[in-house]
């Protein structure tokens, strides 16, 4: 038995009944990409709520069934790019046998991630001075980025008698240049690639070069 077709796109329509559930977290999903996709070249407080409804095939009222503001989309934009890319990055140093491991891994992690997703690394780079609730957004999931990283280090023997207050300090020196390596690679011309994320390396090597002479307090 043949599939029906969708005639306004000529896709497969698949015969599985779609849930509730299912349809409110489409439509959820369609605001999401969308405000992203308006925010290309724009800064988030030009956005209104009008128009990223309109674009999803939504009135208005419908946005509220799915964001209580703009501001709550805003934030889900946040989570959205940076709780998969910690997950990536956490499996990327699951496992090193040196810090020069774990170094490669989480910048060729970053580097692969930001090329997949560079609309959301520019709105994140953008808002992450803009002050309000999305700046607010973006600095829990920075520390967010710390900790997990301050985790991952103490198991490392040379680390493992440093304070936690100095391990906190060596992965916000490391965040830090990962910050540092996105914007550099958002704002990069073609072929510039390789020597950014070699750069990145460089930095981080050089920061951890310091650990076996730092007397933690």
């Amino acid at each position: 038995m043949s599939n029906a077709v969708d005639i306004r796109t000529l896709e497969p329509v698949s015969e599985e009944p779609v849930t509730r559930q299912e349809r409110k977290q489409r439509t959820r999903q369609a605001l999401l990409d969308t405000a992203l996709d308006l925010l290309a070249e724009r800064p988030f407080a030009t956005l209104s709520l009008r128009e990223v409804a309109k674009g999803a095939g939504l009135v208005p009222t419908a946005f509220y069934r799915h964001f209580a503001s703009m501001e709550e989309l805003g934030v889900a934009l946040v989570e959205e790019a940076t709780v998969t890319l910690r997950g990536m990055m956490r499996s990327a140093r699951s496992d090193p046998d040196t810090y020069r491991g774990m170094i490669s891994a989480s910048v060729a992690t970053v580097h692969q991630f930001v090329r997949a997703n560079e609309d959301h690394f520019r709105f994140l780079t953008r808002e992450r001075y803009s002050g309000g609730p999305l700046a607010r957004a973006i600095a829990v999931e920075l520390r967010m980025f710390s900790g997990d990283l301050a985790i991952d280090l103490a198991r490392f023997a040379q680390l493992r008698a440093w304070s936690t207050e100095d391990l906190h300090m060596l992965a916000d020196l490391i965040v830090s240049v990962m910050i540092t390596t996105i914007v550099e690679l958002l704002e990069a011309r073609p072929g510039e690639d390789p020597k950014i994320t070699g750069t990145a390396e460089k930095r981080l090597r050089l920061i951890l070069l310091g650990v076996p002479h730092w007397k933690t307090s």
